[in-house]
This record gives C-alpha cells, sequence and structure tokens, in this order.
C-alpha cells in the first residue's frame, strides 16, 4: 500500500481523471448546431446554456471553497455526481423534447447542475496537487489543468464519431457515463499528505468582500477576467470563424475538422508549459506579461492584411487565423494554470482554495460576456469577424497595463497581506 501513497497516484491521477472529464464542456461549439436543429431553436438562444455552465462553474468554485478546504471527498462526489448528472440530462431532453422545454431543460442540466459539477471538480484537485508538490507549484497545477485543456483535444474526434454513428442524445449518455467512472475513481484516489493538517475552520475567518479591496487581489482578479472573456469571444465561435475564413478555399477545407483538436492541444500545452515556467521565475506575473503580450502581437498582425484584396488575401489570413487561435488557447490555458501559483505566491497557502475560489468569479462573469460579446458584434457588423479582433486586441492592452501597474510584485504589501490572513 505504501507504493499507492505517493504524489501521483494521489494528486496527479485523480487531478487528469477529473480535469480530462469536465474539461469537455469547451467541446461546446462541436454539437451546438446538432442540439438547436434538433429541438428546433436557435444557435443563440441555445448558446445561454454554454454560458450559464461558466456562470454556475465560476460562482459555485467562489463559494465552494470553505467545503473544498474541509473535506476533499465530499466536494470530489458532489462534483462527480452534479457533472455526469448534468450529462445524462442533457442527453435526455434532446431526445424526448423539443422547443422551449427542451431549451429550459438544457439551461438546468447542461447549465445550471453540470455548471455547478465543473466549478467544484475545478477547485477540488488544485491545493492537494500543491502540497503535494510543494516545490514546483507551478508544474503541480499545470498538470491539473493541463487535463482540462486536454479534454477538449481528446473528446472532439470521438463526439463527432459518437453523434454520426448513434447520434447527439446518445453521445451524452455514452460519455455521461464514461466520465462518471473516471471521476469516481479520481475521488476515490484523491487524498492529501498524511503530515498536512488543516487549520480549525472559522466561517467568519475569510471575508470575501474584503478581498476585493486588496489592490493585487482586484488586479490578479481583473486582468484574469479579460484573459477568460477574450478567450471564450474566440474559441466558443472557433468552428465558426474557420468556416467563413475558409469558404471557398477547397485545398483547405479539409483543416476545419482538425484545427479545434490542433488549438485544444495547445491549450493543454499552455496549461502545462507556462505554469512549469513560472517555477522558475523569480516573478510569476512575468507569465502573464508574456501572455498578453503575444495575444497583443498576434492579433494585430492577423488584422493587418484585411486591407488587401487579391487571392493571396484568403491564404495569408487563413494562415494567420490559424497561428493567431493557437497563440490564444496557449495563453487561455496558462492564465488558468498559472493562477494558483501566483494567489500562493501572493497570499499564502492557508486560505489558497478559498482564495483561488474567489478568484474563479471572474471566470463566471466571463462565462456570460465572452461568447455573447461575440454575438452580439456579429449581429450588429454582418457576421464581420474582425471586429472582435478589434475588441479583444483592446481588452488585451488593458490587462497587460494591470498586469504591470497594479499586479507587479511589491514585497512589503505581500507580506503584509499574507500576515491580515493569518490572524483572520
Amino acid at each position: 500500500m505504501k507504493k499507492l501513497q505517493n504524489k501521483w497516484v494521489r494528486a496527479a491521477i485523480p487531478a487528469l481523471l477529473i480535469h480530462c472529464s469536465i474539461g469537455t464542456v469547451y467541446c461546446w461549439s462541436i454539437f451546438k448546431e446538432a442540439i438547436a436543429a434538433k429541438i428546433g431553436m436557435s444557435s443563440f438562444a441555445l448558446g445561454w446554456a454554454f454560458s450559464l455552465a461558466i456562470f454556475f462553474l465560476g460562482m459555485s468554485a467562489a463559494f465552494a471553497g470553505r467545503m473544498v478546504e474541509k473535506d476533499i471527498h465530499k466536494s470530489s462526489l458532489i462534483a462527480c455526481i452534479c457533472f455526469t448528472v448534468g450529462m445524462l440530462g442533457t442527453g435526455l431532453f434532446i431526445q424526448f423534447t423539443t422547443g422551449v422545454v427542451a431549451l429550459l431543460g438544457i439551461y438546468l442540466c447542461y447549465g445550471c447542475i453540470m455548471g455547478i459539477g465543473l466549478g467544484i471538480g475545478y477547485l477540488t484537485p488544485v491545493k492537494t496537487l500543491m502540497l503535494w508538490f510543494s516545490e514546483q507549484k507551478g508544474l503541480a497545477t499545470g498538470i491539473s489543468i493541463m487535463g482540462f485543456g486536454l479534454a477538449k483535444a481528446i473528446a472532439t474526434p470521438i463526439m463527432e464519431i459518437i453523434q454520426k454513428k448513434l447520434g447527439i442524445s446518445e453521445m451524452f449518455y455514452i460519455l455521461g457515463t464514461i466520465y462518471f467512472i473516471m471521476m469516481f475513481i479520481g475521488h476515490v484516489l484523491l487524498k492529501k499528505p498524511d503530515g498536512w493538517v488543516e487549520a480549525d475552520d472559522n466561517k467568519n475567518d475569510f471575508k470575501p468582500l474584503a478581498m476585493f479591496k486588496d489592490k493585487t487581489f482586484l488586479g490578479i482578479w481583473l486582468m484574469f477576467f479579460i484573459n477568460i472573456h477574450c478567450g471564450l469571444a474566440l474559441i466558443t465561435y472557433e468552428k465558426q470563424i474557420l468556416g467563413t475564413t475558409f469558404a471557398g478555399m477547397t485545398v483547405l477545407t479539409a483543416m476545419i475538422s482538425i484545427v479545434p483538436s490542433v488549438t485544444a492541444a495547445f491549450n493543454a500545452l499552455g496549461r502545462i508549459g507556462y505554469s512549469t515556467i513560472s517555477d522558475k521565475m523569480k516573478e510569476r506575473n512575468t507569465v502573464y506579461i508574456i501572455i498578453f503580450t503575444s495575444c497583443i502581437i498576434i492579433t494585430l498582425i492577423t488584422l493587418i492584411p484585411s486591407a488587401i484584396t487579391n487571392t493571396s488575401k484568403s491564404m495569408i489570413i487563413a494562415s494567420l487565423v490559424i497561428i493567431l487561435l493557437v497563440i490564444i488557447n496557449l495563453g487561455y490555458g496558462g492564465g488558468f494554470s498559472t493562477l494558483p501559483a501566483l494567489l500562493s505566491e501572493r497570499f499564502g497557502m492557508e486560505k489558497i482554495s478559498k482564495i483561488h475560489g474567489l478568484t474563479l468569479s471572474a471566470w463566471a462573469i466571463a462565462g456570460l460576456t465572452g461568447n455573447n460579446m461575440s454575438e452580439l458584434i456579429l449581429s450588429l457588423t454582418g457576421n464581420t469577424y474582425d471586429y472582435i479582433l478589434i475588441a479583444t486586441l483592446i481588452l488585451y492592452l488593458i490587462a497587460l497595463i494591470i498586469c504591470v501597474k497594479i499586479v507587479g510584485k511589491n514585497k512589503e504589501k505581500q507580506v503584509k497581506t499574507r500576515k491580515k490572513l493569518k490572524k483572520a
């Protein structure tokens, strides 16, 4: 049994099992149009199911910090049940109902119930990983959160095959069952190190609203929000952007089905890569400077050929759009995985699950604003994707300023904040 009491069996593997399951929420663009056609509702109306899923993910994580700190087995089991019940329920509503009834059922199952499983499941393994990998916190969170990004790369081709062979509702039944098994195994294996003892729990020892008065925390929250908002604005419309970009380009049209898996792989690579690199840096915030700078540069470069009107324009833009989606996915994933280590660097490990969960409320708000910003821009501009790039470019510039001016390292403030949290 001693061989099973190590950081890989008790932290890394269960974290991957949980995150590789719940990360399939990002496969939304693969099947949303098929669901809309099946239940007879517009793609825009259905899109709120994804927004609700991300909103409930962020808010459940924000409020579940105390429970996760106290009992990771309880939280991992709740995550397993909620996520898989949400998936199975979504399949049932797709198969047996249509119209508004189906839409409301999908909102409830995919958006609310599954969203709660997403948030609790996302938060649960993170502190455990950082405790086991105390000297490599970035690597630890990168391993877990990489699974969240890798899920899309793995699930996309599987989902497409099941949809074509069996149908959309059957896809939810099959995958819901598989993910229950995976998450339950993760639930059984997950365990904190034997030497770690949680401090006595006091409901009044952590005041969320007070955290937003801390400029460093507020800065981290804002730049995290912007990174997710901009990422969702592009990632959730990835398939449609590619379809528009490759329209009429027969030679390259076949690539549309391949690119989402490629970008998902880079999303996962960003999660493990950026967070691991942050372990080698004196200041983890440097990772976010790299992320925002690279996103600004590639967005600018992608917008430049818009004035060209010859045949080469299509080839240039097609190539740049793929590179853009790759860079955005890299930064999107890296922003998630580096966050827990950055927070622990600024505020310590004592209440990291609560602080991390509170920061994830930014994810909840971005879930409502990111893809809906794109939808609004497209409806106002006649489906012109360039305006989405302009909007995200401006936001990335704001995020870079926040990153440098507000979140930039301040050792004295960092020490004072830690002392306040310990006394609380």
